[in-house]
């Protein structure tokens, strides 16, 4: 059966206004969307270049706003024209942002401030802080120290917009301590529940309890452990906390270890770490995988992989946690780990003309997002093209009008009426280019560069 007639815009706009929905209150934002997917992929719609700008530091995208200056500048990208909503302090190259994540109010939640029910930015600074900042003004609203003992460096999700894990820099030892065959902690993860802040403990990951691991994280409750074979292994992170943890800890009071006495999350105590392995844990689960290519979720649980053979690289299996059963119903994946419903043979590319880069799934919208490029000589030339998620058919291409080079890295995101391209060009030079969906009025104007 194919697709069936796009339904037409202008009745559901009557038919909003008269208030013709059900009760549920989903229905007028699906109504929304569904107005706006139409608009997006309508023929006479263009996405057009409205703003481009070059840093020497990284740009990052979250949900609007577009981050410079390692996240010490902020624009918004949901208007005519990015404007500009914050700029932090200039700051030491001690103090820097080394990686954020956006954190948004919680539904149904009861918080403490009247500014907890706007978003803000958690940050991890270089000197190892642990900030939360507002997301429209850039002030700082809550400050933890975390330690002095090893350098944290990274931020994700545990359970999104609930936990936290921020993860320390591998620490390798010396090689005189590796000869001597001295064990050594590889690793450490602190984890946060927000908001507000308040610490769950600090994990160590020591070569003598797993092993020579490559990398550890934390992910919806699960430790995982990845080995440079392509072994990864799964452990409950709840069943260590509770059966290894040394000392409960609360943020902002006094704490006695180690012979010093401090206030837990100031400076210069910080947060010991109280949670150390000291005998193997019970092990949940271990897969092989091509690069330690590993995500789990779904309900019921199932896992996606890449068998452990390098000529099965860009290869996806989806199996069931259960019993490790190859799930054959599903096609393919994302990169994101997302199930797209389409057929692979529709969406195949050819190496010599063009070849599908970046594939992603705009969920609400339902669309299916595929970057194309062609190559031409020595430049490159792309295009963004959407499909229907359900039935694979092309309903909108949208030319980028920069030249793509494939040796550089990219990034693009599709965001409801917004296309963002964020490249990065040797030397550390960063662009970004933000497309707004716009009608078209028959004349071309000028692509706006300049720097917010």
């Amino acid at each position: 059966m194919g697709p069936t007639r796009k339904p037409n815009v202008c009745s559901r706009l009557s038919r909003r206004a008269l208030g013709c929905f059900s009760r549920d209150a989903g229905v007028v934002q699906r109504t929304n969307l569904g107005i706006l997917r139409a608009l997006v992929c309508q023929e006479s719609t263009k996405f057009k270049n409205v703003w481009t700008t070059h840093s020497r530091s990284p740009i990052a995208y979250e949900r609007g706003r577009i981050y410079f200056d390692n996240y010490r500048r902020c624009v918004s990208s949901v208007a005519s024209e990015p404007r500009k909503l914050y700029e932090m302090p200039k700051c030491s190259k001690s103090e820097k942002i080394e990686d954020a994540l956006l954190w948004e109010c919680p539904v149904g939640d009861i918080l403490p401030n009247s500014s907890d029910y706007k978003s803000s930015l958690i940050a991890l600074t270089a000197h190892n802080w642990l900030l939360r900042v507002s997301a429209t003004t850039g002030k700082i609203l809550e400050k933890i120290y975390l330690a002095p003992y090893c350098k944290f460096r990274y931020l994700s999700w545990d359970t999104p917009q609930e936990v936290i894990a921020v993860k320390s820099a591998q620490n390798r030892g010396s090689a005189v301590a590796r000869q001597a065959g001295i064990q050594h902690v590889l690793l450490y993860l602190a984890v946060f529940r927000v908001l507000p802040f308040s610490l769950v403990g600090i994990l160590e990951i020591n070569k003598k309890i797993f092993g020579n691991v490559t990398d550890a994280t934390l992910s919806h409750g699960i430790l995982i452990v990845m080995y440079s074979s392509g072994l990864v292994r799964l452990y409950s992170f709840q069943t260590i906390a509770e059966q290894f943890m040394q000392q409960k800890l609360d943020l902002g009071c006094a704490c006695r270890w180690g012979g010093t006495t401090g206030t837990v999350g100031e400076a210069p105590f910080g947060i010991p770490c109280n949670i150390k392995i000291t005998d193997m844990p019970p092990l949940l689960f271990e897969v092989s995988s091509l690069e330690n290519a590993f995500q789990i979720g779904g309900h019921p649980w199932h896992y996606i992989i890449t068998p452990n053979k390098k000529k099965q690289k860009g290869v996806f299996h989806i199996c069931a946690l259960k019993n490790n059963s190859l799930n054959e119903n599903v096609l393919t994946v994302t990169a994101s780990g997302r199930v797209v419903k389409k057929s692979f043979n529709l969406l195949d590319d050819d190496p010599e003309q063009e070849t599908f880069k970046i594939v992603d799934y705009e969920d609400e919208l339902d669309l299916l997002s595929v970057v194309a490029v062609t190559q031409i000589d020595a430049e490159g030339k792309a295009h963004l093209d959407f499909h229907c998620n359900e039935y694979g058919t092309l309903l909108k291409s949208i030319p980028l009008v920069e030249s793509w080079d494939v040796t550089y890295s990219h990034e693009v995101y599709f965001d409801r009426d917004l296309v963002l391209h964020i490249e990065q060009k040797p030397n550390r030079v960063f662009s970004c280019y933000v497309y707004q969906m716009v009608c078209d009025t028959g004349e071309e104007e000028e692509t706006i560069n300049r720097s917010c």
